[in-house]
């Protein structure tokens, strides 16, 4: 009986999850249709690109929309009335989680921190949140298991939690409301009530949700498929190996200081993640990376500077990268628990 299951449940992983059929579809078309090889780099950058991008707008088609009904229960006042009634250690806690539950990117959640910084909420929480708001999604951890496996997607979602409450503890300790820009506490907060949704209201807002964030990150989930195709099978592994491979003590700092600079979602960054993997790039070297693209963008940076002063920013940004380059070690340090 226990065979059976294993079986029926290894069937819809391949077929559901990893999408089998698509990359048997996908072969057909690159074989027949274009009449190329397989065996040949072209055939499988070609193959690599169309599979992966048609696979990961599916899944997000429907992950977005039963995650976004989900969200639909936290709206920002809620979220916002929830941490205001817990402090200390467990507002962090708190903060960190309900960032994972709201479908917001590093530069959408900054107007939510004005909201929640005006209401009185304590500073360290809203930190927490705003940290891991845009690092760790619902949607991203579904296809981070379906690309990697359920081990490394719940790794990225603790690590990112754990990195988004020490974060927050940290900046609350440190008395840092006072770098907060005066017109931020001055900001109107409206008490409103909660409106309440129907049925029919929660899905009308899942499926405006869907493209929504799909027609903001099509154009990095292009790119990233194509950079991780170019990554996948042009680069030489070599290159890769001696840049930010295992044998680099720096690979996890070279990993984390690229992708700080770089603006794209979590989404985008994903199908480079599996391609570095395939190339033999330590777990938390590839993971570090795709927090330092999704939590510390230039234009996410330069918006948050218009709300919060220097010393604060730059708090900011040294305990993310801190937190992210710790993180990055300890996980090349346990990978071969995990993979």
């Amino acid at each position: 009986m226990g065979g059976l299951v294993s079986a029926v449940l290894g069937i819809l992983n391949d077929q559901l999850l990893k999408m089998r059929w698509l990359w048997d579809l996908v072969v057909l078309l690159i074989e027949k249709v274009f009449g190329l090889s397989m065996e040949t780099r072209i055939g499988e950058s070609i193959h690599f690109f169309i599979y992966d991008t048609i696979k990961i707008f599916i899944l997000l088609g429907v992950m977005i929309y039963i995650i976004s009904y989900i969200q639909s229960y936290f709206p920002p006042e809620r979220t916002r009335k929830l941490l205001g009634g817990i402090k200390g250690i467990k507002g962090n806690i708190l903060g960190a989680i309900l960032g994972i539950l709201t479908p917001f990117c590093s530069c959408s959640s900054i107007p939510i921190f004005i909201g929640f910084v005006s209401a009185g909420l304590p500073l360290g929480a809203t930190f927490s949140f705003l940290i891991s708001s845009p690092m760790v999604d619902l949607a991203a951890f579904m296809l981070l298991m379906t690309t990697f496996g359920v081990k490394i997607g719940i790794v990225y979602v603790a690590a990112g939690v754990i990195i988004a409450i020490i974060g927050g503890v940290v900046i609350q300790k440190m008395n840092m409301e006072k770098y907060v820009q005066s017109y931020v506490w001055a900001a109107e907060n409206m008490d409103t009530e909660l409106e309440k949704m129907t049925r029919k209201d929660r899905m009308s807002f899942a499926k405006n949700q869907v493209k929504d964030i799909i027609l903001r990150v099509w154009p990095y989930i292009l790119i990233g498929v194509g950079i991780g195709a170019g990554i996948h099978n042009w680069i030489p592994q070599s290159i890769i190996e001696k840049t930010i491979g295992s044998g680099n003590p720096f690979s996890v700092l070279i990993a984390t200081f690229i992708g700080v600079p770089i603006y794209a979602d979590i989404f985008g960054t994903i199908p480079i993640a599996g391609a570095l993997v395939a190339k033999g790039v330590g777990l938390g070297t590839v993971i570090s990376f795709m927090m330092g693209v999704t939590t510390m963008s230039l234009p996410s940076m330069v918006m948050l500077s218009k709300v919060i002063k220097p010393k604060l920013l730059a708090t900011f940004i040294a305990i993310a990268t801190i937190g992210i380059i710790i993180m990055g070690y300890g996980l090349n340090a346990i990978s071969g628990l995990i993979i």
